[in-house]
């Protein structure tokens, strides 16, 4: 039996934890057959048919690698990537079928440690399992609970912002799709809410030289987020206009500020 000289076998040995690994594929043959060959080599391993049951798993225990099928039914495999990101320090392995070099790409480019080809051989799945492992720190378990505490996060309404993992999520702990502009406009009022923000302070903050074209991208930006985070964005509950004067953020004191 293969034990990986990363991690102890021992869960708590020396305050290391052994390797743990989450299969999110649909294809119930093939995600049995993965999980218990890695088994057999020594990981603890859980599976999930879908990303929804994967993010029910996450809540009870940390990662250190996730092996995950890009085309799923319902919320994809990359999608579950930048959310499994934004929560640990993860390695992440993008499985993808054939032919799909756009999906290997988008992978890579969101922070993907590998990725493999379907139909795959067991052999090459460990393989890769091993080298990911190699390369993608692996911290203990005080560590992982000490970047829990420390991670920076902010709720409203029924979102939740990881401001650590530039992530958005709902009610449903869907991720709210967000471009990286949204998210330095709505990062710059949760980090200074229930504050009267003129546009010059807020394109001073994003990184803006303030003349009127930057006023009106900020402008546009909060008409945008408005949309992603507003029941009714002609009506704003979050993010208000103060005529004349700028924006403020309304985040109730109970609710983390």
């Amino acid at each position: 039996m293969f034990i990986p000289n990363l991690l102890s076998t021992e869960s708590g040995s020396e305050g290391i934890v052994r390797a743990r690994i989450v299969i999110v594929e649909d294809e119930p043959d093939l995600r049995d057959a993965v999980a218990e060959y890695l088994e057999a080599a020594g990981y603890d391993v859980v599976t999930a048919e879908n990303a929804a049951a994967a993010r029910g798993l996450i809540d009870t225990q940390p990662f250190h690698l996730a092996i995950l099928d890009i085309a799923m039914p319902g919320e994809d495999g990359l999608s579950l990537g930048r959310w499994l990101r934004s929560k640990m320090p993860i390695g992440i392995i993008y499985a993808t079928a054939a032919g799909t070099a756009l999906d290997r790409i988008v992978g890579l480019e969101l922070g993907a440690d590998d990725y493999i080809v379907k139909p795959y051989e067991l052999r090459e799945v460990l393989a890769r399992v091993r080298s990911v492992l190699r390369r993608v720190p692996q911290p203990t378990e005080p560590q992982e609970r000490k970047a829990r505490a420390d991670r920076r996060s902010v709720a409203f309404g029924p979102f939740q912002a990881d401001l650590d993992g530039r992530l958005v999520t709902g009610a449903n702990g869907a991720v709210i799709d967000m471009a990286k502009s949204e998210f330095d406009v709505l990062e710059v009022f949760l980090t200074r809410a229930n504050r009267l923000l003129t546009r010059a302070a807020i394109s001073e903050a994003i990184g803006f030289t303030e003349d009127p074209e930057s006023s009106r991208a900020v402008d546009i930006r909060i008409m945008r987020l408005r949309k992603k985070i507003e029941t009714d964005p002609a009506n704003p509950k979050f993010l208000r206009t103060v005529r004349g004067e700028g924006y403020i953020f309304s985040l109730p004191t109970s609710e983390g500020n």
